[in-house]
Parts: C-alpha cells; structure tokens; sequence
C-alpha cells in the first residue's frame, strides 16, 4: 500500500496526461497480477469494482471520528487541516502520526474492506475502520481513506487507468487501448480487465448482465437552425421530464439502473413485470416518467415522490403510475450493438418489443394484462384495483427544415415535454460520451433572482474557495431556502465572491458560513419541485448561475409568490 500511496503522489504532482499514465503503468508492471488487479480498482476512485453491488456504507462522520480518536487532534485543528485541503483523506495524512509496526500491502487493505462492507451497526464498522487506519502509515491512511469515501483527487480518470493498462500489456497489439476499453466496459471491473490484459486474453471479455454501461450523452443546442446543422439525417423525440434508466434483462429476470448507474428497481416494482416476457437477454435504454392517460408524462415533480423508496405503497403506485418509455437498444440475443448505427438499432428495438407483446399475449393473463404491460392487483375494502405499467416505443418524428423541427418543439411542450432530442441515424452508441450525433434543445422553464444565504467551501480545483452557494427567495420578510447551486460563474468572480463571503459571515460553521444577504444571484432550473429539503417548501432541479446581479439589491429578488406561480405554470 506505501508504494500505491507513494504513486498516487507521483500522479497528483504532475499535470501531464502522458507523464500520469506513465507512473501508472511502470507501477501495474513492479506488481504481481494480484496486487496490480486490486491498485486498479482503487486507483479508479473505488473501493470494489464497478459492478459490484458491495459498498462500505462508513460515512464521513465515522470516519472523521476515527481520525480524530487516533491522531489525538482536538476539534479546531482538524478543521484546520479540512479548511487547508479540502478532503478527509488528506487531513488524516497531515494529523495521524506515524509508528512502529505500521505498513499494509493492497491484499491486505481490500480484504479489511470486505469486513467493513460484511459488518453491520456502525460500532462494528467503526472498530474495523480504527484497525485498519492504525495500521496503516500516515500517508498510507490518506490514500485509505480517499478511497474509501471515493474522493481520490489525484487527477486520475478510469480512463487514464485503462491507457496504463494497455500501455504496460498492450506490447505492440494495435487497438490495445480500445480492447482494454471495450473490456471494462463489458465486465464493469478494471481490475478484471487488467487480468485479462496480462493474459492476452482481453477479446474474452463478455457482457456482464445486470452491471449498466455508460449512458450515451447529448449536447445542448441553443436554436433550431443549430440542430440540422451537423448531420443530414435526424430522428426526433421529445425530450422527457423523467429519469434515464437502463433495463437489463435475462431469464424472466428484469434490473432499472439509473443514469448513475445505481439500482433502481425498487422505486418501480410494477416495471420488471412488464419487461420479463422479452424473450431474449437485452439492455434498453429509456426514460421513466409518470404517466397519465390518454398517453401524457406528468411533470417531474411528480414522479419524484416515487424515487429512493425501498417500498412502493399500494396508493402511490396507484396515483402515480409509471411509463418507461424504450428509444435505444444496446444489447440482444448475445451480440453488442452499441457500434451499429441508430437506424439499424432502431430496427432491432422495434422487432424486439413486438416479439416481447406476442410472446406476453401468451402468458399467464393472471398476472398480466394486456399485451406489453405489468399488472400489479391489490385488494382493499373497496374494490380489487389494477395497476398496469407501460413499457412503450418514444415516438420518433423526423425534420428537414428548422421550422419543422419548432413546429416539433412547441409540440412536445405543449404535451408538458421539456423539449426534444435530435439524434444522428448514422451514430454508434458511445457510452458515457458526450458529442453531437445527439442534441438536445430545450429552453428555461424560468430563471429567479435569488439572494445567497449560505456558502460552502470547494472540492478539486475550489479547494480553498467559497464556490457551493445556498439561495432563497422572500417570504415576507424573511428569507427561505429553495436552492443550492456550484456552476456557473468563471474562477475569477469566485475568487472575488470568496473574499466577500469571507468578510461578511454571520456564523463560521468550519465547512460552511452563513453570509449576510445581500449578493443576488439569477439562477436557471429545469422545473420545480414541491420539496420538504428546504424551508421554502421547495426545490430546483438542475439549478445552474445565470449571472452575478450586482445592479439588484436583496430586497429586489424574487418572493415564494414567484414561485408558487412558476410551479403552477409548470403543472
């Protein structure tokens, strides 16, 4: 573990793409197959690989305890140490001392972190933690405990560990970092694939059911003109106000992972139903939205109240039914197709879910209903109730001219959409990037003016700044919180924010001062939420800044009548 921790202070200290790759792969190459395997996952930022379901569950608090207990620190020194790096891990580096008998080698780090992930109640977990950290070097515990909270901060990207990997056991085979790409992407396991590199047997990896694959992403556009400007042939859907989440299925059984890539099943136990008639192994990709009928996605807001529940009640599942709504595929009957063009995926989808409606209008109508849909039945006092899930193709328009594609755009809005995705008939699917084979043009529902109440000190490159700012609106006269927002302003009005902050704090809580209101933000957002998070009673999603607005005093934002009005608009 000290010649890992040693590494990943190579790697912070350098700039360079090339350089970092460099003491990566001289690093994989001085280790056995074992040790470079389990360094590849935690250089990666993770405790476990990615398509584990295993996690720690030891939050910062504990681990913040831990640190204080072994370094002897009081209170004061270690927010000192918090405030001067910015990350727990580092502030154990600097407070824990070193001593006799310490050192771990990674073996023995990862299966500490079995027992950890194994251990139930936080006592348990607590005495493992202090075992571990006790252990361990001072510079060894700081790269422990980055690990451990996922915040490695060394400037190391998975890809990055995926170009050493090649770059140690490519040798000369051309397209080595592409089959080291393809690799993980199928195993969802860095360390694996490295495995797999040392053997040569990279071109053996196969998909990994129930471990999601990287989203493919869009770009924004800003007018209609932009949107047939860069591809000739254009699919268009509207664009939804729910949740992206990829379907995997095998053998009847049916797993919803969202764009994070978290599980999500739970949250909608009448979709799997739906699905499992599908009479091949695939991965669809989609959008869950609620759902009304005739054939209408409700507002966000809505759905919401559905997401992070571990049990769905009978009443919400029937007052806020769901839809997922298919428009890709990336996987069937045994072959990858995310390098096959949209047109040709679209095909395969739509011939798919016709096979899954005829292979369901077979089965068992007890616990379906009509063809393509999952029907869950619940009998209370009143009545036997049905909830049906829909499990349906995204409607696919084409354009030619920017007044259709407007024409296409008010429609979708006025159906309640945000607005729609134009995509490339000739793009592969390129998980987890970002490019322009897909758009998507949508326009502000609003945007507030808001007064900061509340900053909070950076992660990374804001290490030392007051970039995290909480904003509320006028209730009265007082202010309620109905936001936080971190993007937006350029370093330089961030630097020149942080020394006003700094110079106008009401109460110095260590990561975090409330300040005197009196800056005005303008702040965009996606919709609106009812939220109990905030006193307002509500919440922004995607809150982004706008603009610093110094031409308006605090007494000139927006009020909760504002936004009760917003919220109504958008429902």
């Amino acid at each position: 573990m000290h010649k890992l921790a040693e590494t990943s202070e190579a790697i912070a200290a350098t700039t360079k793409k090339l350089q970092k790759t460099a003491i990566v792969a001289d690093y994989f190459r001085s280790r056995t197959p074992d040790e470079a395997a389990v360094s590849a996952v935690f250089l990666s930022g993770r405790a476990f690989p990615a398509w584990k379901e295993t996690t720690l569950q030891v939050g910062g608090s504990l681990l913040w305890h831990v640190v204080a207990e072994l370094s002897g620190k009081d209170e004061g020194a270690l927010t000192a140490a918090y405030r001067k790096y910015g990350d727990l891990g580092s502030v154990a580096g600097e407070v824990l001392a070193p001593g006799s008998g310490q050192g771990l080698n990674v073996l023995e780090v990862v299966n500490s972190f079995r027992k950890i992930a194994a251990a139930r109640g936080p006592a348990a977990k607590t005495a493992l933690v202090r075992d571990l950290l006790a252990r361990a070097t001072p510079l060894e515990a700081k790269y422990i405990v980055k690990i451990m909270t996922g915040d490695l901060r060394i400037g190391l990207k998975e890809s990055l560990v995926e170009e050493a990997i090649a770059k140690a056991f490519g040798g000369t085979l051309a397209g080595a970092l592409k089959e080291v790409q393809r690799a993980n992407m199928l195993l969802g396991d860095i360390g694996e694939t490295l495995r797999l590199a040392v053997e040569g047997k990279l071109a053996d990896a196969k998909m990994r059911m129930f471990h999601p694959i990287g989203f493919m992403l869009a770009s924004p556009i800003e007018s209609a003109q932009e949107g047939l400007s860069y591809f000739a042939d254009a699919a268009v859907e509207d664009k939804y106000d729910g949740i992206r989440a990829q379907a995997h299925i095998s053998r009847g059984e049916v797993k919803f992972f969202s764009r994070t890539r978290d599980e999500i099943t739970e949250s909608f136990p009448e979709l799997p139903d739906a699905l499992a008639g599908t009479p091949q192994d695939a991965i669809l990709d989609g959008e869950i939205v609620a759902w009304e009928d005739p054939g209408r996605a409700r507002p966000f807001s809505v759905l919401q109240q559905r997401l992070g529940r571990k049990k769905v009640s009978e009443r919400m599942l029937r007052e806020i039914p769901v839809a997922y709504l298919v428009f890709d595929v990336l996987y069937a009957d045994g072959e990858l197709l995310i390098d096959r063009p949209l047109r040709e995926r679209g095909q395969i989808l739509d011939e798919l879910l016709a096979a899954e409606r005829k292979t369901t209008h077979h089965r068992d109508t007890e616990s379906r209903s009509k063809a393509g849909q999952g029907r869950l039945v619940f009998e209370d006092d009143r009545e036997e109730t049905a909830v049906a899930a829909r499990v349906m193709r995204a409607p696919v328009s084409r354009a030619s001219s920017p007044e259709e594609l407007e024409e296409l755009f008010a429609a979708a809005q006025a159906r309640g959409n945000e607005g729609l995705m134009i995509k490339d008939l000739d793009s592969a699917y390129t998980p987890g990037k970002r490019g322009k084979a897909w758009l998507k043009m949508k326009r502000e529902l609003a945007t507030l003016d808001v007064v900061v109440t509340a900053v909070e000190y950076g992660h990374g490159k804001r290490v030392g700044v007051l970039s995290d700012y909480t904003f509320g609106v006028w209730e009265g006269d007082k202010l309620v919180n109905i936001g936080k927002a971190y993007s937006g302003l350029t370093d330089a009005e961030i630097a020149e924010m942080t020394r006003w902050f700094l110079d106008h704090t009401i109460e110095d809580q260590g990561f975090r001062r409330t300040v005197e209101p009196e800056i005005v933000l303008e702040v965009a957002f996606n919709n609106m939420m009812r939220s109990d998070r905030h006193d307002s009673g509500y919440a922004l999603r995607f809150p982004r800044i706008v603009r610093l607005r110094p031409d308006k005093t605090a007494a000139e934002a927006d009020t909760i009548e504002r936004v009760r009005e917003i919220f109504e608009q958008q429902n």
